[in-house]
């Protein structure tokens, strides 16, 4: 590899079409995280449509979660073992037909069965998205960059589903609330084909898939996801839903003694064991609590408290968007290289707690532009400020090898963080609902709005209690600085040069070995005039054909 120095002329030797390869990641992610919130707009819909009861409608919701949630460590093994451009350009095939198939869907059972094959094919696309970005994007600034890209659209992606949703509902009709994925998905599949480097794995040469762990681990997620997912109908104290709870952490706990066993994990447990990688894991599955709470009151609160239109509802949500687009791009991007991680992390989530606790002055009168709105910036600036370095953490230092692997960890920690949020909020904000109409004349809709509104605000208390729990665990966990030099491309000369050469040689495994002393020593002795570094990367990477 070459490192270039502050004056150099650029990155001669890249790839060129790897901006044109972020595109097709972005665009993949997009399409993933736009599908989770685009279906609630169009749910009603759906649901007279095709007589979906209404014990039944959540599963429209759940079984695209519970397969996303459920297979996402396999997802992202699969990359590793089988190349992540074949396995991300599967996934987006596959998530095109699926789609295909719950906008023509005649009955329930159609658009469930639809859900759950979007969810299973999302799980393949997106830790390999992840994956693909990590390998593609190497140079600290450039790095930056895409994964400030990267995470404005994890962040603001779901409030422009619900505009897209309200806008095909509106003007057309539910079905296109899915059928919208199939062309998108189909060009990217081609661009995706043309533009990403090939890493396909030869067959005598892949490691054999932990099928053990990939039923214990996939097994467990799902068994969570789904006893979370019930306990919004059912209640927590119901039996099933606490039987899925035990059950799913028994199962991981299984997972953990078989994966410290194999000789091939699914999941490397050093993975997860990095302080920067699990408190950022562990930082952004908190906040998604708040997030994930934040678009479902908000949703409720505009559209059956402010009796705004899907559509407007869905636009009320851009100032959050363009928040957190400024903020990953603007901010978080350019001082990712200069600061430490944790403090960009821990004050961003304080900053999008105290959005939350502006909401929780919320009345049925409240203005839009003096309540709702300085609440939707401070949030987006906060998560902004949350998502880029906390996905950058995912994959930073992880061997090429391993790269799909701790994509999944952090995508597993969103869609579960997600998921419990929901679940825990809007079992919250139900129960305090029903308190306060308990004594008072529920049948008046001016005190059945008063109550809704009381168990929002009773509610959006306790995910603002999250967010600052996820910060305090951002400020102690995570303690990744950024290398010397980053900030200016190296401006350290030979010697940071060499310091950071020998960062980029993966560690066999991704375990610490004695490799990087030894590629320092080999960068220093190559050092030419012009300060230009070159270094081999002796670590092990996977075969290629």
């Amino acid at each position: 590899m070459t490192v270039q120095t502050a004056t150099g002329h650029g990155h001669e030797d890249a790839d060129r079409r790897r901006w044109w390869a972020l595109a097709v990641i972005a665009t993949a992610q997009l399409m993933i995280v736009l599908d989770i919130t685009i279906v609630n707009i169009a749910l009603p819909s759906a649901q007279r449509d095709l007589g979906i009861s209404d014990a039944d409608r959540q599963w429209v919701i759940t079984a695209y979660t519970l397969a996303f949630g459920g297979l996402l460590l396999l997802g992202g093994r699969l990359g590793d073992l089988f190349g992540r451009k074949r396995v991300f350009t599967v996934g987006l095939l596959g998530f095109a037909l699926a789609s295909a198939l719950g906008g023509a869907a005649v009955g329930p059972a159609m658009l469930f069965g639809a859900r759950a094959l979007q969810g299973a094919f999302g799980a393949l696309l997106a830790p390999s998205a992840l994956g693909l970005l990590s390998t593609t994007f190497s140079d600290p600034r450039e790095r930056s960059t895409a994964f400030g890209i990267f995470g404005a659209i994890a962040g603001g992606g779901s409030a422009i589903g619900f505009i897209a949703g309200g806008l095909l509902t509106e003007y057309l009709n539910w079905r296109w609330c899915l059928f919208v994925n199939v062309p998108i998905a189909i060009v990217t599949a081609f661009a995706a084909f043309s533009v990403l480097q090939r890493d396909h794995v030869g067959k005598g040469r892949r490691m054999p898939l932990d099928l053990p762990g990939a039923l214990l681990g996939c097994g467990g997620l799902l068994a969570i996801v789904y006893g979370t997912s019930e306990a919004v109908t059912r209640g927590w104290s119901d039996s099933l839903v606490i039987g899925s709870l035990v059950l799913g952490v028994a199962l991981l706990a299984g997972f953990v003694l078989v994966e410290r066993r194999t000789a091939h994990p699914l999941l490397p447990l050093h993975i997860v064991a990095d302080r920067n990688r699990g408190g950022g894991a562990l930082s952004i599955g908190l906040a998604m609590v708040g997030m994930f709470g934040t678009f479902l009151f908000l949703t409720y609160y505009l559209q059956a408290i402010k009796h705004f239109s899907p559509i407007v509802s869905g636009l009320s949500f851009l100032p959050m968007t363009f928040a957190i687009v400024l903020a990953s791009t603007g901010f978080a991007a350019r001082l990712m290289t200069r600061v430490p991680s944790r403090y960009l992390i821990g004050p961003g989530l304080v900053l999008a707690a105290s959005g939350l606790a502006w909401l929780t002055q919320m009345r049925v009168d409240s203005a839009w532009a003096a309540m709702v709105l300085p609440a939707e910036l401070l949030i987006g600036f906060g998560m902004g400020m949350v998502f880029m370095p906390a996905i950058s953490l995912a994959t930073l230092g992880v061997a090429p090898n391993e790269a799909g692997a701790a994509s999944a960890t952090i995508n597993s920690a969103q869609q579960v963080g997600g998921s419990v949020g929901t679940a825990l909020l809007n079992t919250v904000a139900a129960s305090a609902t029903a308190s306060f109409l308990a004594t008072r004349v529920a049948s008046d809709p001016a005190v059945q709005a008063q109550g809704a509104v009381h168990g929002y605000v009773v509610a959006t208390w306790v995910a603002t209690g999250v967010l600052l729990v996820a910060a305090l665990v951002a400020v102690l966990m995570i303690d990744h600085r950024p290398a010397p030099g980053e900030a200016t491309a190296v401006e350290g000369g030979a010697t940071a040069g060499a310091d950071a050469a020998a960062e980029a040689v993966p560690a066999v495994d991704g375990r610490p070995t004695d490799l990087r002393a030894a590629a320092a020593a080999d960068v220093r002795a190559n050092v030419r005039p012009a300060g230009e570094v070159r270094a081999q990367a002796r670590a092990e990477r996977p075969p290629t054909d």
